[in-house]
């Protein structure tokens, strides 16, 4: 296969990444003026105030959270510093709507906290009030716990590789450690501080299961209720363009933010200096902040689920959970390697022909991970279900039968989707391993008789392997937790783990929601444990790696 061939290859893929997020943009001018004059009259203001309500929460809360925790485990050592360290990590194999399934169950009214109380004062129902957790401060809450990891993976390494001399003379100055973090250590940090918010607020507006269970009125939701409950696929498309302005907003921001990014500060790093040791009641409160998120985001919801799953009385091993992992696993395998042999491809053309379309393609091939997986799937719905009825017109025209719906009703349209919506995932992933290969290796593959294909398969593969199976593993975790594409797009005869989760939880059946909720976590801490082992050798050896970062902007 020639160079030239691979390269025509990736600029498919990057048509098959942009299509459907075009489509959805165009779908949107379908429906006529009545349709606009309802949808910015009636449900506009309502998912406009609620979304930006839920995405100011979540980005000012994992900031804080993020940026402190980040703080406290790289300058400071106290109780239970190296394993806090890595478990703050943790946190990121859930999914958020699981998180919320585990705390409904815990702090709802009928739930062991409430009941608790009741049988510990004597109060009956309305005696007391206690905090809705289905609301949007539970929904915000339930995403800042999932989501502050990527403010403090991306604020540890930033404090990692600043110099710690600014901080000690402003030390020596009279400044209080409080003083000197919030006048210098924080503001070196803040590129990646924002870059990392942003990251969490991107995902707060693609999240379609946690305000969904939670019944928070935002975009995400409404789309989705447009599309199957109302049956009015141009308001949905409307919404879909809306939502799609503000994610590809929210993207040029997180772009901007991240080229700003600088390396903070020469000389002695943090990581080489002696850390001092907090003692007393200091070192037991910096251990309660690092503690609580862990504790919150991870061990209290997996102990949770864990006798939810117990007392669900069902078996893991039965035929109809065995046949929704079989579909769930077999879905995001097939999904995850052909995400990742495009995102080969288009590394390879951007490598080969460092130019100006090359970066190009890459950001274009980039931008579905900055769209919600609902709007992806809208714009794949609307112009594939024209297409077959197109074909089932003309079938029943000329040969006196119909095919009913050939695309719209298969799996393969939720590949496409995945596809178009982790292509980034995979990018970021692999290109962290080519990134550390000198440009001189290609031009000794091509002395040595190594073109086109061969450079690809005799040079660049085997030097980018561990990449490469990085880059696997997060595109099929994600789609393994993919939500709102999947109930868009799955066939009715076709479920997987994260849409019997969603329907369980839907019919307040919280106790069997458990199993293919733990499930799915179980699948989630394959690419944590991961990142976690990474943490652990960096905390070790006292070097920062830089597929740290790759993993967090994979997402």
């Amino acid at each position: 296969m020639s160079e030239s061939l691979l390269h025509r290859l990736a600029w498919i893929i990057v048509i098959v990444c942009v299509a459907p997020i075009l489509a959805a943009a165009l779908a949107a001018f379908t429906g006529d003026l009545d349709t606009w004059r309802n949808v910015l009259s009636s449900v506009l203001p309502r998912y406009t105030r609620t979304t930006l309500a839920l995405v100011a929460i979540v980005g000012v809360s994992t900031a804080i959270i993020g940026s402190i925790t980040a703080w406290l485990v790289t300058v400071y050592r106290f109780p239970g510093v190296r394993w806090l360290e890595v478990a703050l990590a943790l946190p990121l194999a859930f999914p958020a709507y699981v998180l919320a399934y585990a705390y409904t169950s815990l702090l709802d009214h009928p739930g062991p906290v409430q009941t608790l109380l009741r049988d510990v004062t004597g109060w009956g129902p309305r005696d007391y009030w206690f905090p809705e957790i289905r609301s949007l401060g539970g929904a915000a809450l339930m995403l800042t716990i999932v989501l502050y990891p990527y403010v403090y993976l991306l604020a540890r390494a930033s404090f990692r590789q600043q110099s710690s001399n600014a901080f000690l003379v402003a030390r020596t100055l009279g400044r209080s450690p409080m003083r000197a973090f919030l006048r210098v250590a924080l503001p070196m940090a803040r590129p990646a501080i924002a870059g990392g918010a942003l990251l969490a607020v991107m995902e707060t507006i693609a999240d379609y299961g946690t305000v969904a269970f939670f019944n928070v009125q935002t975009f995400a939701t409404g789309i989705y209720q447009a599309w199957f409950s109302l049956g009015d696929r141009a308001a949905a498309a409307q919404l879909s363009l809306c939502l799609l302005t503000f994610a590809l907003l929210l993207a040029g921001l997180e772009r901007a933010q991240r080229g700003k990014a600088r390396t903070a500060g020469r000389g002695a790093r943090f990581e080489t200096m002696e850390k001092p040791r907090l003692t007393g009641a200091a070192g037991w409160l910096a251990m309660l902040i690092c503690l609580l998120p862990v504790l919150l985001g991870f061990l209290i919801p997996v102990v949770m689920l864990g006798v939810m799953a117990v007392g669900s009385g069902q078996n893991l091993f039965d035929s109809r959970y065995l046949d929704l992992m079989q579909n769930s696993v077999v879905l995001a395998s097939v999904a995850a390697v052909l995400t990742v042999i495009g995102a080969v491809l288009i590394s390879f053309r951007a490598r080969t022909r460092p130019e100006r379309r090359s970066r190009l393609m890459v950001i274009a091939a980039g931008l579905g991970y900055a769209v919600p997986g609902g709007v992806i799937a809208v714009g794949l719905m609307v112009p594939m279900a024209a297409l077959d009825n197109l074909i089932d017109d003309l079938s029943e025209a000329w040969f006196g039968f119909g095919t009913g719906l050939l695309i719209t009703g298969s799996v393969w349209l939720m590949i496409v989707a995945y596809f178009v919506r982790f292509m980034a995932a995979a990018l970021n992933a692999y290109d962290s391993g080519m990134a550390t290969v000198p440009a001189h290796y290609d031009a000794i593959g091509r002395s040595l008789g190594q073109p086109g294909t061969r450079l690809l398969w005799r040079v660049h593969l085997p030097v980018a392997r561990t990449s490469l199976l990085t880059a696997l593993l997060i595109v099929f975790v994600d789609v393994m937790k993919e939500l709102p594409a999947t109930l868009i797009l799955h066939p009715f005869n076709f479920q997987t783990l994260a849409v019997q989760a969603h329907r369980l939880a839907s019919d307040e059946r919280l106790t069997e929601a458990a199993v293919p909720s733990l499930v799915l976590v179980a699948f989630g801490l394959i690419p944590v444990a991961l990142l976690c082992r990474t943490l652990g050798r960096d905390a070790s050896t006292g070097r920062q790696s830089a597929k740290v970062g790759t993993a967090i902007s994979a997402g």
